[in-house]
């Protein structure tokens, strides 16, 4: 079922699902299930796995030249999505990327998630490898998540790359696309992000789903802002509770994400990181119920492959 089905037949009421990473390369699909099992109780309609982009290492040869090595660290999104739907009878969302696939790529990937059965899909650019600055798009592929849409869309309509296919199928796919409530770091200003976010929508995307964000008021005067611009799709936000005393300056300067001085004073303040970890549980309470009470149609929790704290936050909030 699409994420726009979940949402209209549950009838205003705030749902519930989340994100998981795959697993390490060497690790198996139990370490998956470990982290969702605890979360069912909760009833997600669905369930995102990230995609994780082939990475570059280099190696110093005898001859003093460096030799590039590609490096998958986390492979493994279309088996987990496939695994997801047959063990939990929910809808499995996978990311897909600009950023390391080709055209063809992308259209051979989406191919194999409709054979799946696989009714929605979120598009992103990606980010920039570790070795690089700045993002650079795969030869033959696409530049910005826009294209990317486009590019799923026409799939949903029959036109594949091949303009000489016969008789195609058509997909039928609920698109996502990534919104950014404090704007994209790369972006010169929020309207100006806003603006290519509602390209992203006209060139086919069904729903928005959010950065994380540490203040509500962030959220709501994005939603805001969307909406004066004519952007009328769902938009999800997207939720992490803190954990640890290091993430008040991982999170800002990975994320370009502000937290509020009352969150980084508590957190500082605490004694260890367990007292940090029950910190953020209540912070994200709080912030779910703020949001539900607002009528947000779904409440998505970034669970990174934890799912304890995540699971002491849904329990006070759905």
């Amino acid at each position: 079922m699409k994420v726009t089905q979940h949402i209209e037949k549950a009838n205003g009421k705030s749902l519930f699902s989340f994100e998981i990473l795959p697993p390490l390369k060497g690790q198996n699909i139990q370490c998956i299930f470990d982290s969702i099992d605890p979360l069912m109780e909760f009833k997600p309609p669905f369930i995102d796995v990230t995609y994780h982009r082939e990475e570059y290492e280099f190696k110093e040869l005898p001859n003093g030249l460096l030799e590039k090595k590609i490096v998958k660290k986390r492979p493994g999104t279309v088996g987990i999505c496939s695994a997801i739907q047959n063990k939990y009878q929910v809808d499995a969302i996978p990311h897909i990327l600009c950023g390391g696939f080709t055209k063809e790529d992308t259209e051979n990937f989406l191919i194999d998630m409709d054979f799946l059965g696989i009714d929605n899909v979120v598009a992103l650019r990606g980010d920039a490898v570790k070795s690089e600055i700045y993002f650079k798009p795969e030869k033959e592929g696409h530049s910005y998540a826009s294209e990317l849409v486009t590019q799923i869309n026409n799939l949903n309509n029959g036109i594949y790359l091949d303009a000489d296919l016969q008789n195609t199928n058509k997909t039928n796919f609920c698109i996502g696309v990534a919104g950014y409530p404090e704007k994209h770091m790369e972006a010169p200003s929020l309207d100006s992000d806003i603006y290519f976010l509602k390209q992203k929508i006209k060139n086919g995307a069904d729903y928005i789903i959010t950065q994380m964000f540490f203040d509500n008021k962030k959220f709501f005067e994005f939603v805001d802002k969307c909406r004066a611009s004519g952007i009328t799709v769902p938009i999800i936000p997207g939720l992490k509770p803190i954990s640890t005393k290091k993430q008040l300056n991982l999170i800002p300067h990975r994320f370009k994400v502000d937290l509020p001085d009352d969150l980084i004073m508590a957190v500082v303040k605490a004694k260890d990181n367990e007292a940090v970890k029950e910190i953020g549980i209540e912070w994200c309470i709080e912030q779910s119920k703020e949001l539900q009470k607002a009528g947000i149609p779904v409440l998505h929790y970034y669970s990174m492959g934890k799912a304890e704290n995540i699971r002491q936050i849904a329990k006070e909030v759905f």
